[in-house]
């Protein structure tokens, strides 16, 4: 429960919100963006001419031609891929995009590792799988949304006779890899405006820069070829990798969800808007972060990313459901995984005097590691402290997964640690609020004791209480359907957070739904509507005020606005 002292209210420019206003703005969308950054109306526009250039990138002077001379003399290409949904959106982009690009079926293939047996990236051991696959040694290698770090596993396919093309988006090491070229927005020396892109974004990027260069040599099929018809896949990769929604990403995903809307996409996203039960004719971004990247995820946590990647690529619409009922299966597995991973870390944490521990690590040998981050997630946000939750990966390591909070950048930390302790952490890499790490298990006390150590020296007392950013409270004549229409066709996201109100209500009625989600009744002013706090049960009394979004209830064919509580907050 949040209490009423730790609620912020979002700071905004009364004169920022009025110009906005001037220009056509509504009064309420006016205050919200003014609070978010937004001080000119035509930042607000998504309009796809309004992207950045794809030459504005570092490396794609270099990789565009490359690329440009594998498609048009028929070379061999393969994709090794990550196995989250940002690598299988990216992945599933790269191939249908070089496919539009003219490159035949049988000169194109794709990689992903089994991340519980070869791990993350282009290691040497990847390099010579993909050099002996059926189809005969590739020419090019195209990595995405992986490589950056690949120092041995890119000398290793040059060695092999291959080119290497990397693309990706996390945070590089002191030394880049010797790749043909790099097209990574966070590589040094890159002044593109957006640093945010997600790995699927940086493809579609590359992809425009091979268009252009294809076109300007000529190609037949880069006349034709509209990229995009991928948007959908890059809106999908972009909110599941939870990158920061910049203008630049705010556009591709604006765009993507028109076309989901419009069922203008691709059939693996319809069926997985349908194992989850939802149209996608009212896709809003919260369905992909929620709803169709779990289910993408939970391949690569599970068993096999290549099961997500075939029904993104799917064709038709009978073998995309058929893939994503299989999805569904895996992410019902997944859940009833982390069901039981976190009734044992819960037994922990009880041991842990949590105000007096500034970084929290934790580890059982019993744990799934494809699901080490979702727990860690969820104790970061119960606890709001820096976490890493470890399991085993049978060779005597144990390999971590961290998420943190404002005010802790989680890669420089174990950058940080890398230099205290040299021998500890054997290999690592992420970004501020999210990393992952392997060590040796018989040093994890070592490591538990270190990290909070650490932690407990460069995070801010201030920042380790947890409070909830409002955007103060709405009249009661905005409580209403119009507002929650208004506010649905926002694209909301990390970095660009979705509005959170706070009023006080009279509470009318209220039941339990399934024992663990509390449905109300409630009324504000003349103002009478429909409120749900998830997995919570404590009820509000009318002098307690209220923190929630403003959603709409599809039930029956008839639109209502509802509340979704985020916080109870009682009276002083």
């Amino acid at each position: 429960m949040v209490g009423l002292s730790q609620l912020k209210q979002r700071a905004w420019s009364e004169r920022t919100a009025w110009q906005l206003e001037q220009s056509g703005v509504s009064p309420l969308l006016a205050r919200l963006y003014a609070a978010r950054g937004i001080s000119q109306a035509a930042h607000i526009s998504t309009q796809m001419a309004d992207l950045l250039p794809p030459d504005a990138l570092k490396g794609m002077n270099t990789a565009a031609p490359i690329l440009a001379d594998a498609v048009m003399q028929g070379q061999r290409i393969c994709i090794v891929a990550d196995y989250d949904a940002d690598g299988a959106t990216a992945c599933a982009v790269a191939v249908k995009g070089l496919r539009l690009l003219g490159v035949q079926p049988d000169k194109l293939n794709y990689f992903v590792p089994d991340r519980f047996k070869l791990g993350y990236g282009l290691t040497p051991a990847i390099a010579d799988i993909v050099a002996e696959i059926a189809s005969g040694k590739p020419d090019l290698l195209v990595t995405v949304d992986n490589g950056i770090a690949s120092v041995d596993g890119v000398a290793r396919a040059k060695a092999l006779g291959m080119q290497v093309v990397i693309t990706d988006h996390h945070l590089p090491g002191i030394v880049l890899p010797a790749a043909d070229a790099i097209v990574n927005p966070n590589q040094p020396g890159c002044d593109f405006p957006s640093k945010n892109l997600a790995g699927v974004g940086v493809m579609l990027y590359v992809l425009m820069g091979l268009r252009q260069i294809l076109r300007q040599r000529g190609w037949p099929p880069a006349e034709q070829a509209h990229l995009g018809t991928l948007l959908d896949l890059v809106a999908l990769g972009t909110i599941a990798d939870v990158v920061s929604l910049d203008r630049n990403n705010r556009i591709l995903v604006a765009n993507g969800l028109n076309r989901i809307r419009q069922r203008r996409c691709s059939p693996g996203i319809l069926a997985l808007y349908a194992v989850a039960g939802k149209q996608p004719d009212r896709a809003q971004a919260s369905d992909l972060g929620f709803l169709l990247g779990p289910r993408l995820n939970a391949a690569g946590r599970m068993n096999d990313m290549r099961i997500g990647i075939r029904c993104l690529l799917a064709e038709d619409i009978g073998e995309a459901l058929k893939l994503a009922q299989e999805l569904d299966r895996l992410n019902i597995e997944r859940r009833s995984v982390e069901a039981q991973m976190k009734t044992d870390a819960a037994s922990i944490l009880q041991q842990l005097d949590i105000a007096s521990t500034a970084g929290i690590s934790l580890y059982d040998p019993s744990w799934h590691a494809g699901v080490v981050g979702i727990l860690a997630g969820r104790i970061k946000e119960q606890m709001h402290r820096p976490t890493i939750v470890f399991a085993a990966d049978g060779s005597g390591l144990i390999k971590g997964s961290g998420r943190s909070i404002p005010g802790l950048h989680l890669r420089d930390a174990l950058d940080h640690l890398t230099k205290l302790y040299p021998e500890l952490i054997i290999k690592f890499g992420g970004h501020a609020m999210a990393a992952g790490l392997s060590i040796k298990e018989s040093d994890f006390p070592l490591f538990q004791q270190a990290f909070d150590a650490l932690v407990d020296q460069l995070l801010p007392i201030e920042a380790r209480t947890h409070s909830l950013a409002i955007d103060g409270p709405l009249a009661d004549s905005e409580l209403s359907l119009h507002t929650a229409q208004l506010l649905a066709e926002g694209i909301w996201g990390q970095g660009f957070p979705a509005p959170v109100f706070a009023n006080r209500f009279k509470i009318l009625e209220s039941r339990l739904l399934q024992d663990k989600h509390l449905k109300l009744t409630v009324a504000c002013g003349q103002s009478r509507m429909e409120a749900i706090r998830f997995n919570d049960t404590t009820l509000p009394t009318s002098n307690d005020t209220l923190a929630y979004a403003l959603d709409i209830n599809h039930y029956n064919g008839v639109d209502r606005p509802q509340l979704r509580i985020e916080a109870i907050c009682p009276a002083p």
